[in-house]
């Protein structure tokens, strides 16, 4: 007898919808009702209004939410869930999103180390990190004034996490000519 729990799993893979403004929470959660596994990454802001300020929670990726389906059998259900605009992908097919890259921002949730959006970066130096909560994380190493940060991005969206790190905890990923910086690449040509 097949398992086809098992095999609906191994078909299934992650994809992002796109959604409209400000109703990221509402999908995520028609989603779940309809059985489908979502993910709406969130962080939590500080807000000024009048006298108070209030902190509350907000997507890490506005506009978009993560769902895994089987695209061949359930994106029906997906389209006609109110505020969804369409499957993410090129030329009216979806594209599903690597799974490594959901994964590192599920885990960097999961540590409870404080994430913000961030503006995606496609050059700069990869690293690993090699110790500590996120030991085994490739992202890109950025530094700015006051601190370090692992930016983790989701390739398809073109968007990306950025993570506060300690310098001390990565080391750069070696490629097959050493440490090559996409810098030293392109002015190499």
């Amino acid at each position: 007898m097949i398992d086809t729990q098992s095999s609906m799993q191994t078909d299934q893979r992650w994809y992002a919808l796109h959604v409209r403004s400000r109703y990221e929470k509402a999908v995520s959660t028609v989603l779940r009702h309809k059985g489908f596994t979502e993910f709406l990454p969130v962080y939590r802001s500080r807000r000024h209004w009048s006298k108070r300020i209030a902190e509350i929670e907000l997507p890490l990726f506005p506009g978009y939410v993560f769902c895994r389906l089987d695209r061949a059998e359930r994106s029906v259900a997906i389209m006609t869930t109110p505020g969804v605009i369409a499957i993410v992908g090129f030329a009216g097919t979806p594209v599903p999103i690597d799974y490594d890259e959901i994964e590192a921002i599920r885990r960097v949730l999961d540590t409870g180390i404080a994430a913000e959006p961030w503006k995606y970066i496609s050059s700069g130096q990869r690293v690993r990190v090699d110790h500590g909560a996120l030991a085994g994380l490739e992202g890109i190493f950025i530094e700015t004034k006051k601190d370090h940060r692992l930016l983790l991005s989701v390739t398809l969206l073109q968007r990306s996490v950025a993570v506060q790190i300690d310098e001390a905890c990565v080391v750069p990923i070696k490629s097959a000519f050493g440490v090559v910086s996409p810098a030293a690449i392109l002015a190499a040509r």
